[in-house]
């Protein structure tokens, strides 16, 4: 991330210490009423990362929408660019290569706003849970955890001004996500940036897990996130 985006990451993190920042809303469904192709897909249907590559157009215009509904920031079209999620599709070794490119997309037109009306527009890297539970074994902690570096590091180069660790169901997938965004954050060499994290809270009270929200927040605190949230 150049000087200019340190700059933009900085005043990303003024704004949310100072006011209300308002975000975008859902992704997959606003994706879906464009009615992409089985061949838009690369017959990987329901993989939303690949239009990064196939449809970049489509990616734009829904990020164009929120824009213009009048949004300060758009998440990136990366909730599945992570190792289980790509996984499923056996994929998993495009994780870099569609985070960095759904970064790009994003930052294009959120510059673009921000040049047309003179007010900033920011760009926050979706990383998602993904598929697997590794406290239920479903995948090794250590290679969900490189799998989110790499994730961090394409939404990185690609522009984004925050990383969102998001909709986390498993405290140790979480944590995964969190400590793969951190080494990114070091290797890159950017310290402005801010990383988000948001756990789901099941309407029994606790993460998908059992674990309750003092117990997520005892555990996620010390790893030093700038924002913790609640999601779905």
């Amino acid at each position: 991330m150049n000087e200019r985006g340190g700059n933009r990451a900085a005043a990303l993190r003024e704004a949310l210490a100072s006011r209300v920042v308002v975000a975008d809303g859902a992704m997959g469904t606003m994706l879906q009423a464009q009615d992409p192709t089985l061949e838009d897909f690369r017959q990987l249907e329901g993989c939303n990362e690949i239009l990064n590559v196939t449809r970049p157009d489509i990616v734009a215009a829904v990020h164009r929408e929120y824009f213009s509904a009048g949004v300060d920031c758009v998440e990136t079209n990366t909730f599945g660019a992570n190792f289980a999620a790509l996984g499923e599709y056996d994929i998993p070794e495009r994780v870099y290569e569609l985070s960095e490119a759904g970064a790009r997309i994003a930052r294009e037109v959120a510059d673009e706003f921000t040049r047309r009306t003179g007010q900033q527009r920011w760009v926050l890297g979706s990383m998602g849970p993904g598929t697997k539970l590794p406290t239920l074994g479903h995948a090794p902690y250590d290679v969900l955890r490189d799998a989110y570096q790499q994730n961090a590091e394409g939404l990185l180069t690609g522009g984004a001004d925050a990383l969102l660790v998001e909709t986390t169901q498993d405290l140790l997938q979480t944590k995964a996500s969190i400590i793969g965004a951190r080494r990114a954050l070091d290797a890159l060499g950017v310290a402005d940036v801010a990383l988000i994290c948001s756990v789901t809270v099941e309407t029994t009270g606790t993460m998908l897990l059992g674990s309750e929200i003092g117990a997520a927040l005892t555990a996620l605190e010390p790893l030093g996130i700038d924002m913790i949230g609640l999601n779905c």
